[in-house]
């Protein structure tokens, strides 16, 4: 069990799209192994719920919130 799963997924679903959006001024996020397995997590949920995360468009609708635009 990952130890993500202790939080609610909405707080996770928050704290990924800061991250991601914090990308273009913070570029070593991308080797950031947190944001990595964090990613992998949220996508197994979605995947879970049906949704198609090689679909940008499905994979952002379920990530959800006004940051979206930049990813």
């Amino acid at each position: 069990m990952s130890l993500l799963s202790h939080y609610s997924v909405d707080e996770l679903k928050l704290v990924y799209r800061v991250l991601h959006a914090a990308l273009p001024e913070n570029p070593e996020l991308m080797d950031s192994l947190l944001l990595e397995e964090l990613q992998s997590y949220l996508q197994a949920k979605a995947k879970s719920e049906g949704v198609d995360v090689s679909l940008h468009a499905q994979w952002a609708a379920w990530l959800g919130g006004s940051l979206l635009r930049g990813l």
